[in-house]
Order: C-alpha cells, then sequence, then structure tokens
C-alpha cells in the first residue's frame, strides 16, 4: 500500500517565499565557515585524524514539485581545506529538501570524485535535530559509485546528523561505514565540525522578483 494520491499529475501552488516554508532547513539557509573540522580517513597505515576547515554556502530555491509532491529547499556547495595544503581537500554540492506535508527532510550530494548519493529522515518543523540516512543498493535513498570506489573503497552506509546550537551555529556528524579492500573489519569514516553564520542567506529568485513586483506598485 502507498500513501501517495491516485492524481499524480495535479501540482500544489507554491508559495513564492522559500525561506518562510523551509520547515528546520531555515536555521541552516545562509554562509558558514568553520576551522575545527575533525575528519578520520582509512590510509594504508591505519585510521588518520585530520583538522580541516569549512566553507559552506546553503542558498534557498524556488520550490520544485513531483507532480502533488512540493519541495521547499536549499542549493549548498561545501569546500574543505586541510591546513597544510592550498588544494581543496573536499568539494561538495546537493541540496536540501523539505516536503511540509510528510515531514520528509532529504539531503542530495554529488562529489566529485564519482559518488552521488540520497539521504532521508523525518523531522518537525521545529526540530533541533536532524538525522538522515542512506544505504548502498537501495534504489530509493541509496549510494552511487565509480566501479574504483565500489572496489577499493565501497560506501555502505550514509549518515548525517546535524544539531541546532542555542547560540545560532550547528553542529553535523557525518559517518561513512566503509569496505575498505585488504581489510577484513568495516571503516567507520567520520567527520565533525561545527559552524558559524558569517553571511544571511540571498532569497530565492522568485521571492525577489515578487518583490521588485510589489515595490513597483
Amino acid at each position: 500500500m502507498t500513501a501517495f494520491p491516485e492524481d499524480i499529475y495535479t501540482e500544489q501552488e507554491p508559495s513564492p517565499d522559500t525561506l518562510a516554508n523551509l520547515g528546520p532547513l531555515r536555521r541552516l539557509a545562509g554562509i558558514w565557515e568553520s576551522a575545527r573540522g575533525i575528519d578520520i580517513n582509512p590510509k594504508a597505515e591505519g585510521p588518520q585524524r585530520r583538522e580541516y576547515s569549512e566553507h559552506i554556502e546553503l542558498q534557498p530555491i524556488d520550490a520544485q514539485s513531483n507532480g502533488p509532491q512540493l519541495f521547499y529547499g536549499l542549493r549548498y556547495h561545501t569546500r574543505i581545506l586541510a591546513p597544510d595544503e592550498d588544494a581543496t581537500f573536499h568539494d561538495q554540492t546537493g541540496y536540501w529538501l523539505w516536503e511540509p506535508a510528510t515531514g520528509l527532510v532529504m539531503q542530495t550530494l554529488s562529489i566529485p570524485r564519482g559518488q552521488v548519493a540520497i539521504a532521508a529522515g523525518h523531522a518537525a518543523p521545529d526540530a533541533t535535530e536532524l538525522v538522515l540516512t542512506a544505504q548502498r543498493g537501495q534504489t530509493e535513498y541509496g549510494i552511487c559509485s565509480t566501479t574504483f570506489l565500489e572496489y577499493a573503497f565501497r560506501t555502505d552506509s550514509y549518515r548525517i546528523e546535524v544539531v541546532f546550537n542555542p547560540d545560532g551555529s550547528w553542529t553535523y556528524v557525518l559517518d561513512t561505514m566503509l569496505k575498505v579492500r585488504g581489510r577484513d573489519e568495516p571503516f567507520l569514516h567520520r567527520d565533525r565540525n561545527t559552524l558559524v553564520k558569517v553571511a544571511e542567506p540571498t532569497p530565492n529568485p522568485l521571492a525577489i522578483l515578487r518583490a521588485r513586483d510589489a515595490a513597483g506598485r
């Protein structure tokens, strides 16, 4: 059985103001930075602990529909640097999406080393914590990787926990469970950081257009 309607074509009328309809994702909107991240990753000689700095932009997009399914969301770009390197340590783009009708929260991610994923969870509009997961082999909320990554560093699961702190910052703990070639035991690859807002978000394009129209009357 499915909770979806028989009418899969008729779209809802969305609000032009994405920032006002993001539910728990409203606290993520903006530009954020931190120099206190910790990364635990696999190396030939054993686990490596690295510090990193991070810059992430989360900007609202116009509402998106799959027929009657309506999402409000943020487009994001993360750039991570290691303190001893000039080149980007980790680059990632994607979307955070919120479905008000069901409380569904999704994160899509794309990494330019040949990996994409969709993670999902549920939350109340005023939630102070988000937990999203994805599993390898799933066709709904899954993980897709290159042939080499499947061979050498297979990602079996992905979990991100976000906590909104009282001071306005937010903290994430990101766990990916890896099957590293040549090792019997799974490897828990963990990233953790707390981000502080350095700039407010730019309203979504339709909200800007409607504001201009209202100002011109």
